[in-house]
Formats: C-alpha cells, structure tokens, sequence
C-alpha cells in the first residue's frame, strides 16, 4: 500500500521540481531588484565578515609572487644597471632644461596669479579577493571605514587609473574596475583636448564613446581623466588609444589588473595637506608613498 502511494507522489514531486526552480530564480531576480539596498548591504556584510580569512588565504601567495618577482629582478640587475646609466647620462640633459622651464613657468604663473591645485589625500590597501566571475570586474581590498575609505572613491596605481569604490564596509571595501560594464569614467584625449567617455564592457579594453565626430584622435594619443562630475580627480592616466573593431575606439589600460596587489584609494574631494595613511600591515613607508 505504502508503494502504491509513494509512486505516484514521486512522479508528482520529479514533474513539478523543475516549474518550482524556475519560480524560485524569478523570485530571486525580482527581489534583488525591488530591495537593492537590502541586497547590497547584505552582500557588503558578507564580505566584511569573511574578509580576514581573505586576506590571511592572499599572503602566501603574495609572498610567493615578490619572492619569484625578486628572483627575477636579481636575474635582470646586470642589464638594468646598463640601461640606467645611459637613462642617467640623458637625464642629466633633461634636467637642466628642466630647472629653465621651471623658472619660466614660476614666472609666468606669478603674471597670471595663477593657483596651483590643492594636493589630495590618499590610503594605500592590499587587495585580497577579486570577483572571479565572468559578468563582474571587481576587486576587495582590505581596508574599510575604519580606515577613513568612503563610497566614490578612486582607485589608482602607480600607472593609471584602476576604478573606484562601490561599497564599503568596515574592514574591507570593493573596488569596481574601470572594464566593468557598469563603469563609466569621463576622460579627456590629452593630445587633441577631446572630452569623451570610457565605457567598460567587460574585456580588456574599454570603449572610447560620445567623442566628438571632428575629433582628431587617434591610436597612440594617451587618455586621462577630465574630473568632470567630481568622482575622479582630473589628469589621472587611463590608458593609450587603440584601433577597434567596426570603428569603435578602445583604450587599452595602463593598470594590468592581473597582477594587482597594492592600490591607492584617492579623494576626489579637495584636502589641503598631502597625507598618506598606510592600511597595509608591514608596508615601508616608501613604499606607500609611490
């Protein structure tokens, strides 16, 4: 009796699970929708919280990757050492023409009462995680409130632009980066003083869009943020232009966001004093000052 019964029922449950997994993604889509305040503060919890182990599982790693790195620069010094001293025999050059420049320059901004821009304030983190997703460009760093990170903020390297705050926690913050698709970034072509707007898609090289149709940019020119809109400070390097496909004009980046360990998370907001406030544990002083 108690299989006669239990057939049926199974048949029934097998039918009507996969309709019942369909409503279930439906409900879930429609909610994050609906409550994304809830869903993102959930989300920037979750990440707060399992944060520290993160950032212990990211260390030998890192450790790891500056030990090969060292080994290979140690393999290099010979060449390097070459390199450099008819780097500094040119640079010499350069420097007394420098120093006239400078000069000119210090009088001619005395003319036009010229005001210099204010330095910005930054904070030097280790990232720890990245998305690994395929629809999502983003990073966690591990640094948060605590540590004076706010929502908006730029992320550099010591090339360029790498992205900006999206959320933040207490002890950690995620960075989305500047191929994300939902990343926009007003930039400016520094050669023809075009203003445009880099575009993030998801690959490796964003796209270049609303540039003026008499613009005479074109691949090589580099491209630098414009500071329209107040989130990015303006003059940050982005990246050089490249030839596309179907006419489209893409950047590639300056930032090889495969090998990302250390980013500086800047004030767009304007702040006096130039002040660096290390959240890296064990990080030279030097080091945070690149």
């Amino acid at each position: 009796m108690a299989l006669l019964i239990s057939a049926p029922l199974k048949a029934l449950v097998q039918r009507f699970s996969f309709l019942f997994l369909i409503l279930a993604a439906f409900g879930i889509m429609l909610l994050s929708k609906t409550e994304t305040l809830v869903v993102e503060k959930f989300s920037t919890v979750v990440v707060d919280v399992f944060s520290p182990i993160m950032d212990v599982i990211s260390k030998p790693a890192a450790t790891i990757n500056h030990a090969a790195r060292t080994f290979q620069e140690l393999a290099n010094l010979r060449e390097d050492n070459i390199r450099l001293k008819r780097e500094n025999e040119r640079l010499l050059l350069w420097q007394e023409t420098a120093k006239r420049l400078k000069s000119e320059n210090k009088i001619l901004q005395s003319l036009l009462q010229f005001t210099p821009t204010p330095k910005r304030q930054f904070i030097t983190a280790r990232v720890i995680a990245d998305s690994g997703g395929a629809f999502v460009r983003s990073i966690i760093v591990n640094t948060g409130k605590r540590n004076g990170v706010r929502k908006g903020q730029a992320a550099v390297t010591g090339v360029g632009l790498a992205g900006r705050v999206v959320a933040v926690g207490h002890r950690s913050a995620r960075v989305l980066l500047v191929t994300d698709i939902n990343s926009r970034v007003p930039v400016l072509v520094e050669t023809t003083r075009d203003r445009a707007i880099l575009s993030g898609d998801n690959s490796s090289m964003p796209r270049l869009t609303f540039l003026p149709t008499n613009s005479t940019a074109k691949a090589g020119h580099r491209i630098v943020t414009s500071g329209h809109g107040g989130v990015f400070p303006a003059g940050l390097q982005v990246g050089f232009i490249v030839d596309g496909s179907n006419g489209i004009m893409r950047v590639k980046p300056n930032v090889s966001f495969q090998k990302l360990e250390y980013i500086r998370l800047v004030d767009s907001a304007v702040i006096a004093p130039f002040e660096s406030r290390s959240s890296v544990k064990g990080l030279p002083k030097k080091a945070a000052q690149q």
